[in-house]
């Protein structure tokens, strides 16, 4: 039986945003406490005394939050190693991680490291954002601390793209290129934006000491800073969510508690190691990549974005730039933001997908997306699209708005048959249409690695180069 609806008196969404941001500034009553104690409890117990035994299944998280914490602390730690031979010049930054990876003892392995826990780092965060997702573990009253899972993952983005132009090889170097050059098409701050990232109006020592600044200083901190903040949210919410029936409140569910030591330390311990072990035989095996010295007056062919992001340079293949990266972004980091205060309900929480009905839609959702969004593709690498068919319009129009018009009816329609059929609540259509948008962006993400070759065309996966790392 799905959660009843906000009565009409019910908070309006601003002021939901700010109690979600201030939960003791804006309780009442016997549950009103002051800000500062609210952070002395972060300092006082970063661990609870006791924890619901039911909290300690791995199928809860799948230890997911965890392995991003150590592998946030490994990246610091030989990140920090690594500042000790690295120069921030262009003429010397090549030859520094030559000199770590040949002269150094453990040099290699540190570097390997680095790199390897820095990009499973994204995948792991990722993966924790669906799971929280799919779990509920955005509602009430976690919804504040989404929009700081938001800001952690952007942070940690942005961490691997400042760091991946830093070795100044023909990989980095374009790959970076491309990248910045994606700024050119933001609407009135384009050119200026570009040229502030860069230092100047093109690459050079200043663009290389931009981005060494940034990966090691102003990055760290924030996640430093980040860090602690969504941790005290989850202790201020109580912790994990618990899985329970709609008929089961929160309390009773968690009825039964253990002590933290030693059953969630020892837990966290194990996986830690568990995370370490994995990431130094992955290091010891495959090494970071290094192709030649970056050369600006040859670039390869194909000329391709971190994999993390060619989802964005596949959309720029297919829209407008001023939708690819403009009005597509902004509206799904809008509604992102804004997700868990649309439907303010609690509802039943840790359980996966919602309910039976859910994850049916789910995966038809899923499905649907992944080959309509193929299927686009082809039709556009084939034909051509709208830029071609509708070649006395306006590119704004021929290559954005159609294209994107046909897009959302296609979503539209895809959500109207599955809510005929299956009558879904508010929190089972937002879950479809997240399935929808994450699955499409998981396909061009896919298309961009593995099946982009020369000029950017399509190619088998046996014929393509070696995706970018």
């Amino acid at each position: 039986m799905p959660p009843p609806n906000p009565t009409p008196d019910s908070p309006g969404f601003f002021l939901r945003f700010a109690r979600s941001i201030f939960p003791c500034r804006f309780a009442s009553g016997a549950e009103r406490q002051d800000d500062r104690y609210c952070f002395n409890f972060l300092l006082l117990h970063l661990r609870p005394r006791t924890v619901p035994e039911r909290t300690l299944q791995l199928s809860l998280t799948w230890g997911l939050g965890g392995a991003s914490l150590v592998l946030i602390l490994l990246s610091l730690g030989t990140g920090v190693l690594l500042k000790f031979a690295y120069l921030p010049f262009p003429g010397r930054a090549y030859e520094s991680v030559l000199s770590i990876q040949n002269d150094i003892a453990f040099g290699r392995l540190v570097r390997n490291v680095h790199h390897w826990s820095a990009n499973a780092l994204l995948l792991t965060v990722f993966l924790h954002f669906l799971r929280v997702f799919f779990t509920g573990a955005f509602r009430r009253p976690r919804q504040f601390n989404w929009v700081i899972g938001l800001a952690l993952f952007l942070t940690v983005v942005m961490s691997n793209f400042t760091g991946y132009f830093l070795p100044w090889d023909q990989l980095s170097f374009w790959a970076i290129t491309i990248s910045t050059g994606m700024l050119e098409y933001v609407p009135w701050i384009g050119p200026w934006l570009r040229k502030l990232i860069q230092g100047g109006p093109e690459f050079g020592p200043a663009t290389l000491s931009n981005f060494y600044a940034i990966h090691t200083a102003v990055l760290p901190a924030a996640l430093l800073a980040i860090l602690p903040f969504h941790f005290w949210r989850i202790r201020r919410a109580g912790g994990l969510v618990i899985p329970r029936r709609p008929d089961e409140d929160e309390r009773s569910a968690g009825a039964v508690s253990v002590a933290s030591i030693p059953h969630l330390v020892m837990r966290e311990a194990v996986a830690a190691l568990v995370v370490i072990a994995c990431l130094l035989v992955m290091s010891a095996l495959f090494d970071a990549p290094l192709g030649e010295p970056a050369n600006p007056g040859l670039s390869p062919n194909p000329t391709k974005a971190p994999w993390y992001f060619l989802g964005v340079q596949e959309l720029l293949l297919h829209f407008h730039p001023l939708f690819s990266l403009f009005v597509i972004p902004i509206l799904l980091t809008a509604g992102l933001v804004a997700l868990p205060y649309l439907d303010d309900r609690p509802g039943p929480a840790g359980v996966w997908f919602v309910s039976f009905k859910a994850r049916r839609m789910a995966a038809l959702a899923a499905g649907a997306a992944g080959v309509g969004t193929s299927l686009a593709v082809l039709a556009d690498e084939r034909f051509g699209g709208g830029a071609f068919w509708l070649a006395g319009l306006p590119s704004v129009v021929s290559g954005g708005l159609i294209p994107f018009g046909f897009v959302l009816a296609g979503i539209v329609g895809l959500f109207g048959l599955l809510k005929w059929k299956y009558r879904p609540d508010r929190g089972e259509s937002v879950q479809t249409i997240f399935v929808v948008v994450v699955t499409a962006f998981i396909v061009l993400t896919l298309i961009g690695i593995f099946f982009r070759g020369q000029g950017m065309r399509l190619v088998w996966p046996g014929s393509a180069p070696a995706p970018m790392s």
